[in-house]
């Protein structure tokens, strides 16, 4: 098969925030005890945090990590993480039906956060919480001293703010499995006090108010309408939530759900753009895709897991090739929406749907899904840029038309990158690519995650079942073998 790529400096789609890579860490399962912290580990820091762990979140180059939820969030009491850990209480968790321990919180978060080189993005609960929850968590992270709550913090032994400068405001408001469930007109008043009231605290905050839970929903498109009605001129961003799977095991269509998330991003847009001329603003509203992953294999497990259990092993997706060529077509979708999309996050980060997993007293592991990220997020920075592509295309029962290549290009001061997909299982594609208008250019290197199964999956006996390796690009034709993931980088001379 053939193929045909075009890029030109000036189609510019836009830049790339670097929080396009952020990701996520929720109170749930075993991601954070057992993921990135474990006294006693043979890996454990001075603080009980994971070395090994830290290492590969560090390789991710990750700038920004939500947390604590999720759905956690909604039930949450923060003051319950804070200062002395022997005093802080056992919870019910109603969210996950776990016991929550408490010994990590924004005291120690913040820290793990800083030794991963990552800021936190952090959410504030507006479930069971109020608007002074959220006021008096904003004065103890950021304000400097000499008011109860950041004096509370410098008492807590943390005499400089923590200085977080993301915050959502609350998670999934218009899900009813969500503890505090609100209507769109009762969640977009109190994210507007909210939203008030914190910048008043810091004006230098950005805000997210929550978007539809997924695309799917009933009220999907008049929920980001009435929301935004309440708190457009507070907010920053609005957010994004989409998970995907392949249960009917029909894997063409799995690989074009890129399509479905396309979609999603450019209807929500289309709701802010309305809501911007309705009032009259010249304000542009970003958006959060601040969930999004593949999530399936782990559902009939986890409906057979005892209650309240410290950290259960929740949500433990393995991850399969297959999902990998997912993920790599969802980051390619992000990039080519990068003009509107300015955070995103991969949830989970460690053993919650994630690309890391852990033994409780083993070893850590990259799963499949690991490396397309890592690559993107090494390589996927500078400016978009909106290519042809020329290929053909397949039938799917749930995306209609789907073309076998998913690619995008972006470009740095010193070279241009191409990310590409060949979603065909039966044939390698050669792809020519026109890349005349940046000049004279040499070949970087050529990375392809491939593997003749697609079912493979990574573990902690065998972790490098799928891994990347060479691919090949000559003559500026770069051949994407079937099912294969393709990073083709070129020096801008």
């Amino acid at each position: 098969m053939k193929a045909k790529f075009k890029a030109h400096r000036d189609y510019v789609i836009g830049e790339i925030s670097p929080k396009l890579y952020g990701s996520f860490i929720e109170h749930l399962g075993r991601a954070v005890y057992g993921g990135i912290y474990k006294p006693g580990h043979p890996s454990a820091d001075d603080m009980g945090f994971r070395r090994d762990v830290l290492e590969l979140v560090r390789k991710l180059n990750i700038p920004i990590v939500r947390y604590p939820g999720g759905n956690f969030v909604s039930g949450y009491n923060w003051m319950d993480g804070i200062g002395d850990k022997f005093k802080r209480p056992r919870r019910e968790e109603l969210a996950w039906s776990s016991i929550e321990t408490n010994q990590v919180g924004i005291d120690e978060f913040q820290e793990w956060a800083s030794r991963a080189g990552s800021e936190v993005m952090l959410a504030v609960n507006l479930g069971t919480g109020t608007v002074e929850d959220a006021k008096n968590l904003v004065e103890y992270c950021n304000f400097e001293k000499g008011t109860q709550y950041s004096d509370l913090r410098r008492a807590n032994g943390f005499e400089k703010p923590f200085g977080i400068k993301t915050w959502c405001l609350g998670n999934e408001m218009d899900g009813d499995w969500q503890i505090g469930h609100k209507t769109a007109s009762e969640y977009g008043r109190i994210a507007c006090e909210a939203a008030k009231i914190m910048k008043l605290v810091d004006p230098s905050i950005e805000l997210v108010a929550c978007g539809s839970s997924h695309s799917g929903m009933e009220t999907f498109g008049e929920w980001e309408a009435e929301v935004l009605k309440h708190c457009w001129a507070y907010v920053d961003y609005i957010s994004l939530h989409s998970y995907y799977g392949n249960r009917d095991g029909d894997t063409a269509s799995f690989l074009g759900c890129s399509l479905n998330m396309d979609a999603f991003i450019k209807s929500v847009a289309a709701v802010c753009d309305y809501i911007k001329a309705v009032k009259r603003s010249d304000k542009t509203m970003y958006l959060s895709f601040d969930e999004w992953n593949v999530w399936f294999h782990s559902n009939e497990q986890d409906s057979k897991i005892e209650k309240w259990q410290v950290a259960p092993p929740l949500l433990e997706d393995l991850y399969t090739f297959e999902d990998a060529l997912v993920v790599g077509c969802l980051l390619i979708t992000l990039l080519k929406n990068s003009d509107r999309v300015k955070i995103a996050c991969l949830a989970q980060l460690v053993n919650v749907i994630a690309p890391i997993m852990t033994e409780n007293g083993g070893k850590a592991w990259a799963q499949t899904i690991y490396w397309p990220f890592l690559y993107t997020s090494l390589y996927g920075r500078g400016t978009a840029l909106r290519c042809i592509v020329e290929c053909d295309s397949y039938e799917t029962k749930a995306y209609g038309t789907v073309p076998y290549v998913e690619a995008i290009a972006t470009r740095n001061e010193s070279e241009l990158t191409i990310f590409a997909v060949n979603r065909s299982l039966e044939n390698d594609i050669e792809m020519e690519l026109d890349l005349s208008d940046f000049g004279e250019m040499s070949l970087v290197g050529h990375i392809k995650l491939n593997c003749a199964d697609l079912k493979a999956v990574n573990t902690a006996v065998q972790p490098d079942k799928v891994m990347p390796s060479k691919g090949k690009t000559e003559n500026m034709t770069a051949t994407l073998e079937k099912h294969s993931w393709n990073v083709i980088r070129f020096r801008i001379k």
